[in-house]
C-alpha cells in the first residue's frame, strides 16, 4: 500500500497526504475535514507513513534533541515533558538525553544527537562552558538553552528571574527577624546559582546583614550536597537561625541534616528554598519557596525553537526571563530563643 493510494482514496494530492500523515497538517493550514479524510484512508488500507523514508527524501528528520542534567529530577523532567508535548503537536519526535551533571557527557550527547540529524536542540547545561553549543549554533542548528544558561555569549536562553525570587525570599527571612542566615548553594559559576546568591546577598546587605563566605556552603544542586552543606554550616555556625537553599533538592538534604543535628524546622531553624516542585507543599513542614513556572520554561523554550525552525528571526533579547512567585508556608517563623545543640 502506497502514499499515492492514500491520496487517491482521500481525494487529495500526494503532498497533502504526506503532510497530514507527518503530523504537519496544522502547520500547512490543512482543514480538519481533509485531515480526517486522509487519516481514514490510511487506516482503511493499513498504511503507515515512514519517517525514515521521509527523512531520506526530504533531508528533514522531524527530530529534536533535548539534553538535561538529571532526568530523574522532577524540575528537569517537567521541562522535558512540556517540550515533548509541544513537539508532538507539531509532528516532531524528541530524543531525550541525560548528561548526568557531567560536562564531558553533555558534549558527547550533543554530538551524538547532531549525528542523528536532529533539526533543533534544547539544552539545560550541566557545566560552565558553552563552546560546543555555540559551535552547533554556528553550524546552523536551531538551539535554545533553558534554565541555567550563561551570563555571556550569544545563545538564545529561557530562564527564570532568579534575582527577583532571591530578593523576595531574603525579605521574607528578614521580616521574620532573622539576622544569622546561611546559604546552601548549588554549582558555583552557573547562571542560576550565581544570580540567586548575588541577589540574596545584596538584599541582606541593604538591611545591614553581611553574608560572608563562611556562611555559604555547597557545590551541587542535589540532596547529598544540601545535607553535607547544611551540616557543615550548622556545626560551624550554630547561631544560624535560617537557611536559604538554592533548590528544592538542596532543601531536602538540609531537612535531613537539621534533623540529624537536633534542629527542628521551623522551631529551631527556618528554611526557604527555590523551585516549589510539587512535593514542597507536602513536606513536613511545607516549604516557603520562590516558585518557578517550570511548565512555562519548557513551553517558552519549545516556542522559541519551533519559531526558529519556521524561519522566524531570532528575538533581539537573547535572555528571556520568566517571573517567579514567592509562596510563604510553615518552614519560616521568627528566630527561636532555644539554644541549638550540635
Amino acid at each position: 500500500m502506497t502514499l499515492k493510494r492514500v491520496a487517491e482514496i482521500a481525494g487529495v494530492s500526494i503532498a497533502t497526504a504526506s503532510r497530514v500523515l507527518a503530523g504537519k497538517g496544522g502547520a500547512h493550514r490543512i482543514s480538519e475535514a481533509t485531515v480526517a479524510a486522509v487519516t481514514q484512508a490510511a487506516e482503511k488500507i493499513g498504511f503507515r507513513h515512514s519517517h525514515l523514508a521521509r527523512s531520506l527524501k526530504s533531508g528533514q528528520s522531524a527530530l529534536i534533541g533535548v539534553v538535561v542534567p538529571d532526568v530523574s529530577n522532577p524540575f528537569f523532567a517537567a521541562i522535558a515533558r512540556e517540550i515533548t508535548l509541544a513537539a508532538e503537536a507539531k509532528g516532531y519526535s524528541v530524543l531525550l538525553a541525560d548528561s548526568r551533571e557531567d560536562d564531558a557527557s553533555e558534549r558527547r550527547l550533543v554530538q551524538q544527537l547532531r549525528d542523528r540529524h536532529i533539526e533543533g536542540l534544547v539544552v539545560c547545561p550541566a557545566g560552565l562552558k558553552q563552546d560546543h553549543l555555540a559551535a552547533a549554533q554556528d553550524a546552523g542548528l536551531p538551539l535554545v538553552v533553558v534554565d541555567r544558561g550563561f551570563a555571556d555569549g550569544d545563545l538564545l536562553t529561557v530562564t527564570s528571574d532568579h534575582a527577583q525570587g532571591a530578593r523576595a525570599l531574603a525579605q521574607v527571612l528578614l521580616k521574620a527577624g532573622h539576622r544569622h542566615i546561611g546559604v546552601l548553594q548549588g554549582r558555583p559559576g552557573t547562571l542560576v546559582n550565581d544570580e540567586r546568591l548575588a541577589a540574596f546577598k545584596a538584599a541582606l546587605a541593604s538591611d545591614g546583614v553581611r553574608l560572608t563566605a563562611a556562611h555559604i556552603a555547597g557545590d551541587a544542586f542535589s540532596e547529598v550536597s544540601g545535607r553535607r552543606a547544611a551540616a557543615t554550616l550548622l556545626r560551624a555556625k550554630p547561631q544560624i537561625t535560617a537557611l536559604f537553599a538554592l533548590s528544592n533538592q538542596i532543601a531536602l538534604g538540609a531537612l535531613r541534616a537539621a534533623a540529624e543535628l537536633g534542629r527542628v524546622v521551623p522551631r529551631d531553624l527556618s528554611l526557604a528554598t527555590f523551585d516549589d516542585l510539587p512535593h514542597a507543599e507536602f513536606m513536613n513542614p511545607p516549604l516557603t519557596t520562590a516558585c518557578q513556572d517550570v511548565p512555562a520554561l519548557g513551553r517558552q523554550a519549545a516556542d522559541l525553537l519551533f519559531a526558529r525552525l519556521a524561519g522566524v528571526p531570532r528575538p533581539r533579547t537573547r535572555l528571556q526571563r520568566i517571573s517567579v512567585t514567592v509562596i510563604e508556608r510553615a518552614s519560616v517563623t521568627a528566630p527561636s530563643t532555644r539554644k541549638a545543640t550540635t
